[in-house]
């Protein structure tokens, strides 16, 4: 049985990206869901399977915490979600339409590679000024700079997350 330290405000790390992605994305992905929970922050995803479970995977066989806001209700749960990493499944029967509690939920987002989905998450997590770092994810012209950071490898990803959880936790 995993036993789970709850903080009274957890530093909540949101993950989206794609159903589908290549392994060398799936195992960045698995490399940060890692990270984030080594970190002692909570994982937010969309509870399915590439990106999101690889992330998922990351983060639960690393002691991690893994939430996950889901698009179907409890009644007529969707093939594949929650994928076997989830913690908590918050069923919210209101398909993509979730794409807005997952943008506007966690501290951060980090955006790993992805499709229109994750393109949508992004600029809601923006409108809601919540700090997106983009790790190999297209940018549809948006620009870059003090809420949209553009990566190239996971380490740079984990720099600019730690500077992020700094700055915020210093406000």
């Amino acid at each position: 049985m995993q036993t789970i330290e709850v903080r009274r405000k957890p530093f909540i790390v949101g993950v989206m990206g794609g159903h589908e992605a290549p392994l060398e994305i799936l195992e960045d992905a698995r490399r940060i869901g890692e990270a984030i929970a080594k970190r002692g922050h909570v994982l937010l995803t969309g509870g399915g399977d590439g990106v999101m479970k690889a992330a998922s995977e990351g983060a639960f066989k690393a002691g991690g915490l893994v939430l996950a806001v889901l698009p179907s209700d409890r009644a007529r749960p969707l093939a594949g979600y929650p994928n076997d990493f989830v913690d908590i499944a918050i069923y919210t029967g209101m398909a993509d339409a979730r794409n807005v509690i997952n943008a506007k939920t966690p501290h951060v987002m980090i955006a790993i590679d992805g499709g229109w989905g994750t393109v949508s998450e992004i600029a809601h997590a923006l409108r809601n000024d919540t700090p997106v770092i983009a790790l190999k994810t297209p940018s549809i012209g948006l620009p870059h700079g003090k809420r949209l950071i553009a990566c190239a490898s996971v380490e740079d990803t984990l720099a600019q997350l730690d500077r992020i959880v700094k700055v915020i936790g210093d406000q």
